[in-house]
C-alpha cells in the first residue's frame, strides 16, 4: 500500500505499460539483490483460490496437528537462518548481527504460537447464571478462514511474523505480500513453508507493488494485518471498508522514554540511545523522545551525548547500525531536524551535517519544541530528542498529547507506584527500566491505542485476532423454574422475583 517512497521496479520486454518486474537492491552498495513478479490480479486471486482450498485441510488438522507442522517449519526456519539472516542483511543493509536477532525474535514467536493456541483457543466451559443452570455453556475460537498480511519494509521477518504465526496456529490460510524493498525474505519465509508441505498452500507470497497490496485488500479474503506508514495504513482502511473487511493495523511510530529524578542514569542513557539509535532508528519499538526531569536534566544529557558520540552506521562489521532502507525517509529525517532546529531545539549530537545518504549518523536534539514535525511526525531515523520535563504529570501530559506511542520506558527505582502513573499513560505498553526488551517476550501483546494501532498481534490477544469466537449452550434437564416459555407458571415468576431480590437487592 502507500509508502513515502517509490517502489524499486524495472521495465522488462513484452510489458503492457505497467512494470512486470521489481527489482531488489542492497540498500548499501545499489547492487541488485533479486528481480521478482509484479503478480497481476488473476495470480493473486488464484493464490487466494489455493489459500480457501488449503484452509479446509488446515483447520481440520486441530491444534495438536497444526503444532506439530508449526514447530516442524520453525525447525526448518532455525536450521537455514543462515540463509535468511544473509538476505535480510542484503535487503535492509543491517548488521549481521541486527539481522540476527530479528530472525530470533521471528521464531521465538513461531514457537510460542504453535505451542499456546489450544490453550487459548480450545473450547471450555463457562459459568452459567442462576436462570440457567440448567444449560451447558462453552466458548470456543475457530479460524477466520484466510488472513492477508501486507509486511512492512523496517523489520521485514519479526513484524509479519507477529501476524503469519499467529494467523497460522489459529488454523488459518495465510497470503503474504511483502514490503517492495524487501521481497526476498518474504519468498523465503514462503518457500520454507512450502520444502514442508509442497500440496498444501497454507503460506503463500504474492510478490509485486501497491497495486498488488491493494488488490489483497479488495480479494474477499477475511482479515488483513498491515504494518507500514501512516498513510498506508489510512488506505489500507479505507480500500477494506469497501468490502467489510476486517483490519490488524501497526501504524509506524516510535516509543518514549521517561526519567525520574531517582533512576539510574548510566541505565537510562544506554537504553535510550540504544532505542533510538539501533536499526538506524528504523523500529516501531524503538525510543524517540525522552522526556527527563529536570533536576538530573543536564547529566542525562552529558550521558546520551557520551554514548551516542561512539556510535557509527557503516557496512562493515564494527558498524553500529546500517543504512536507511527507504531512500525516501532520509529526506524525512532531514526536514524533521531542520525545523527542530528551526522553532528552537539544540542539535547536540550531529545535526543536518549528519545526513550522507544513505547513512545517517547519530543525530541528539535537546529542548525540541512539541510542535515541531520531530515529535508530531513518524520517527524513523537515529534521532533522539531529550526535552526536560517538571514532573511525571507533564511528561505523561506530553506522551498523551503526541499519541503516537506503542510503548514508553519509564526509569526510576519507585516501582510500586509506577503502575499508577502506567495507567495515565494512552499507549499499549509501559516497561520499567528497559526500552525495547519487551518486544521479545512472546506471549506480551503488541499493539497501540486510537490513530496508532488496530487490534493486537503477539500474545493471548494475537492468537485471537485471528479466530471467531463461537459460543455454544446445551440443555442439560428441564429447569425447575422455566421462564422461556409464553405457558410459565404464574409461581416460576414468584419465585424468581424472590430469589432476585435475595441476590441483587440486599446490601453486601
Amino acid at each position: 500500500m502507500a509508502e513515502s517512497a517509490q517502489p524499486r521496479l524495472a521495465a522488462r520486454p513484452g510489458g503492457t505499460g505497467r512494470t512486470n518486474v521489481l527489482t531488489s537492491y542492497d540498500p548499501r552498495t545499489g547492487e541488485v539483490v533479486g528481480n521478482y513478479a509484479v503478480m497481476s490480479s488473476g495470480e493473486l486471486n488464484r493464490a487466494v483460490r489455493a489459500a480457501r482450498s488449503a484452509e479446509k485441510w488446515w483447520a481440520e488438522l486441530g491444534f495438536a496437528s497444526r503444532k506439530r507442522w508449526l514447530l516442524d517449519w520453525k525447525r526448518e526456519i532455525a536450521r537455514r537462518s543462515g540463509e535468511l539472516v544473509a538476505l535480510l542483511c542484503e535487503e535492509t543493509g543491517k548488521p549481521e548481527a541486527d539481522a540476527a536477532i530479528e530472525v530470533m525474535l521471528a521464531v521465538e514467536n513461531l514457537d510460542w504460537a504453535a505451542r499456546n493456541a489450544s490453550r487459548t483457543l480450545d473450547r471450555r466451559r463457562i459459568g452459567s447464571s442462576w436462570l440457567t443452570r440448567n444449560q451447558r455453556a462453552s466458548v470456543g475460537y475457530l479460524p477466520l478462514g484466510v488472513v492477508g498480511v501486507l509486511g512492512p519494509w523496517n523489520n521485514p521477518v519479526f513484524t509479519p511474523m507477529g501476524s503469519i504465526a499467529y494467523a497460522m496456529a489459529a488454523g488459518n490460510a495465510v497470503v503474504f505480500k511483502p514490503h517492495e524493498l524487501t521481497t526476498g525474505v518474504g519468498v523465503w519465509l514462503a518457500d520454507s513453508w512450502s520444502r514442508l508441505a509442497p500440496n498444501q498452500p497454507v503460506l503463500q507470497v504474492v510478490t509485486g507493488d501497491k497495486a498488488t497490496g491493494t488488490a489483497l485488500c479488495r480479494a474477499k479474503i477475511d482479515k488483513i494485518a498491515y504494518a507500514g506508514s501512516e498513510a498506508g495504513a489510512r488506505e489500507v482502511i479505507s480500500v477494506c471498508a469497501q468490502s467489510m473487511t476486517p483490519v490488524v493495523v501497526e501504524r509506524n511510530g516510535k516509543g518514549s522514554m521517561v526519567v525520574h529524578v531517582d533512576a539510574k542514569l548510566d541505565d537510562a542513557a544506554e537504553a535510550a540511545v540504544f532505542g533510538a539509535m539501533a536499526n538506524a532508528g528504523q523500529n516501531a519499538t524503538g525510543i524517540q523522545r525522552a522526556y527527563v526531569a529536570q533536576s538530573v536534566y543536564d547529566r542525562f544529557l552529558d550521558l546520551v551525548v557520551d554514548q551516542a558520540r561512539k556510535l557509527r552506521p557503516g557496512a562493515d562489521r564494527k558498524a553500529s547500525y546500517g543504512p536507511m532502507i527507504m531512500e525516501s525517509q532520509v529526506d524525512v529525517v532531514r526536514r524533521q531536524v531542520r525545523d527542530a532546529v528551526a522553532r528552537g531545539g539544540r542539535a547536540v549530537v550531529g545535526g543536518l551535517d549528519s545526513i550522507r545518504d544513505p547513512y545517517i549518523e547519530p543525530i541528539v536534539l535537546a529542548e525540541v519544541p512539541e510542535e515541531s514535525i520531530a515529535i508530531t511526525g513518524e520517527g524513523i531515523g537515529p534521532v533522539l530528542i531529550v526535552n526536560k520535563v517538571a514532573s511525571m504529570d507533564e511528561a505523561a501530559e506530553r506522551i498523551n498529547a503526541v499519541g503516537t506511542d506503542v510503548a514508553v520506558s519509564v526509569f526510576t527505582r519507585d516501582v510500586h507506584e509506577i503502575e499508577a502513573f502506567a495507567e495515565q499513560l494512552r499507549v499499549g505498553v509501559v516497561t520499567i527500566n528497559s526500552s525495547t526488551a519487551y518486544a521479545g517476550i512472546p506471549a506480551l501483546p503488541f499493539g497501540g491505542v486510537g490513530e496508532y494501532g488496530q487490534g493486537h498481534s503477539h500474545g493471548d490477544q494475537g492468537l485471537r485476532e485471528f479466530s471467531r469466537t463461537l459460543a455454544i449452550t446445551r440443555k442439560r434437564y428441564q429447569a425447575p423454574v422455566n421462564l422461556s416459555t409464553f405457558d410459565r407458571h404464574p409461581r416460576h415468576l414468584r419465585v424468581a422475583k424472590t430469589i432476585f431480590r435475595i441476590r441483587h437487592g440486599r446490601r453486601p
